[in-house]
């Protein structure tokens, strides 16, 4: 298995829409070992295949509570979609692997119904709810090239992205600079 680089906003590849999965093989497979191995060390509970470069329908989850002695219990997904959302709402502070350092609540269905790929190409369908059902419909939000700070004003969108566009400077004339 290997880490892969997680991309972080402003990155236009963030922006763009994943292609769905043909089958999952062995590349998708080994995709999403790649992707889990990734999330488990950043650390996070999601990743989707978009925010590694991978342009596929891919998500990884594993929203088990592993400080307070869960067992981990991954969710990985090709072609994941919600199929039932609730009406009824529930707010989550999140944040994201690929907006590093910022958190901030969001609204989204309380409870949903995924179906989706397992790892071994079988249909899969996870009844969801709370957290769970917070960051599957966040990793699937960035397939379609969506960012959780997307679901904010306008003005604290564009305060996190300038602020991560100078980090971002920052870090590159600090390299450029120890070349």
């Amino acid at each position: 298995m290997a880490l892969l680089k997680i991309l972080t906003a402003p990155d236009p590849r963030l922006k763009e829409r994943a292609l769905p999965v043909e089958k999952v093989d062995d590349e998708i497979r080994q995709l999403m070992d790649n992707m889990l191995e990734t999330m488990y060390a950043a650390p996070g509970i999601g990743l989707a295949a978009t925010q590694v470069g991978v342009l596929k329908r891919v998500i990884v989850v594993d929203v088990a509570d592993t400080k307070n002695g869960e067992e981990p219990n991954p969710i990985m997904l090709a072609n994941p979609e919600v199929v039932k959302a609730s009406s009824d709402q529930s707010i989550y502070e999140e944040g994201c692997l690929s907006v590093p350092g910022f958190y901030e609540e969001v609204e989204r269905p309380e409870t949903c119904t995924i179906k989706g790929l397992n790892r071994d190409g079988k249909e899969v369908e996870i009844k969801a709810e709370g957290l769970l059902a917070t960051c599957l419909q966040h990793e699937i939000d960035h397939l379609e090239g969506t960012l959780f700070i997307d679901h904010l004003s306008r003005l604290k969108r564009n305060m996190i992205v300038k602020k991560l566009t100078k980090e971002k400077k920052l870090k590159e004339a600090a390299t450029d600079h120890n070349l």
